[in-house]
């Protein structure tokens, strides 16, 4: 599997933010975006542009293999 560019992540993130709005007071995030986010604020800071998929903890995979099952129509 290819790598996973910061602006997949990203696009990955918002598909979950749209998909689960945040709820509650706090607005928090649904599982998929929360997993997701790690990954993401860590490329920020490590300044990568660029992700293995098996670099990702097992929340974190499902939440992308679902993205991408679910946006290619699977």
């Amino acid at each position: 599997m290819s790598d996973i560019t910061i602006n997949e992540l990203e696009a990955a993130i918002n598909f979950w933010r749209s998909r689960s709005p945040s709820s509650g007071d706090e607005l928090s995030l649904c599982k998929e975006a929360s997993a997701l986010s790690k990954p993401y604020a860590q490329m920020i800071v490590q300044r990568q542009t660029r992700l293995s998929p098996e670099g990702l903890d097992a929340a974190a995979r499902e939440a992308w293999d679902s993205y991408v099952r679910l946006k290619n129509g699977l």
